[in-house]
């Protein structure tokens, strides 16, 4: 059984996408990290991770992602964001 399966199958609230284009890729910097925000084509909910340093934009590229769905609240909104547990060039 593949690292996937057998993460997805321990934690239920986990979700894979394999081989997604990637629309738009931001980093910034907050307090000792770098907040990535990635948008993929097709889907209108920002996809966020953390790093310790800035790396290669991804945009244009492909990725697979492993994440999870958070509610995330912004000036007082209620936003759905996707936290990503895991993401890897395809």
């Amino acid at each position: 059984m593949s690292d996937i399966k057998k993460l997805l199958k321990k934690h239920g609230q986990l979700n894979h996408l394999d081989n997604m284009k990637v629309e738009s890729h931001v980093q910034r910097d907050k307090d000792d990290w770098v907040i990535n925000t990635v948008m993929l084509e097709g889907y209108d909910v920002p996809f966020k991770y953390k790093r310790a340093k800035v790396y290669k934009s991804l945009k244009g590229g492909r990725v697979n992602l492993t994440f999870y769905a958070e509610t995330e609240s912004v000036a007082g909104m209620a936003i759905e964001v996707m936290n990503v547990v895991r993401i890897r060039r395809s």
